[in-house]
C-alpha cells in the first residue's frame, strides 16, 4: 500500500500552492502550518535546494472526531500535502493516505475517520 497521493503537471510553483490551498478549502480543509523546506536548508545548512513546501491540511469537524476516539492520534496530525518542483520543471503535488498512516492504531472508528478523510484527499489531488 503506497502511503500517498500524487499528481504531477506543468505549471507554476506558487500557482500550484494557490490551486492545492483552494482545493483543500472546498474539501473543508484549512492549513495550520507551511514549512518552505527550500528556505529552511539554506539557513540551516547553507545548501540550495528545489522550491518544496509542505502544507499541514487540518478539517476541523473531522479532527476533533479523531481525537475523541484516539487522544494520541496528534500525534500523526494535521495531514500532511507537500508540493514540489521536479528535476524536469513540473510541480508535484503529494498527499498523506490517512488510511495507510493511520493503521499503526489499532482503532475501528478512528479507521472510519481516516477513510473519509482518504477520500477528500484523493479528491483534491485528481481535481489538480
Amino acid at each position: 500500500m503506497s502511503y500517498y497521493f500524487l499528481k504531477t503537471f506543468d505549471g507554476e510553483f506558487e500557482e500550484a500552492i494557490e490551486k492545492v490551498t483552494a482545493a483543500l478549502k472546498e474539501e473543508g480543509f484549512g492549513i495550520l502550518s507551511e514549512i518552505d523546506v527550500k528556505e529552511t536548508l539554506k539557513k540551516k545548512l547553507d545548501v540550495d535546494f528545489r522550491n518544496y513546501k509542505i502544507l499541514g491540511a487540518c478539517n476541523p469537524s473531522f479532527a476533533y472526531k479523531a481525537f475523541q476516539t484516539e487522544d494520541k492520534v496528534g500525534t500523526m496530525l494535521p495531514c500532511n500535502v507537500i508540493v514540489q518542483e521536479t528535476n524536469d520543471g513540473k510541480v508535484e503535488v503529494a498527499a498523506v493516505d490517512p488510511v495507510a498512516s493511520m493503521q499503526a492504531i489499532d482503532n475501528s472508528q478512528l479507521g472510519e475517520v481516516a477513510q473519509t478523510i482518504q477520500g477528500k484527499l484523493k479528491s483534491v489531488i485528481e481535481r489538480l
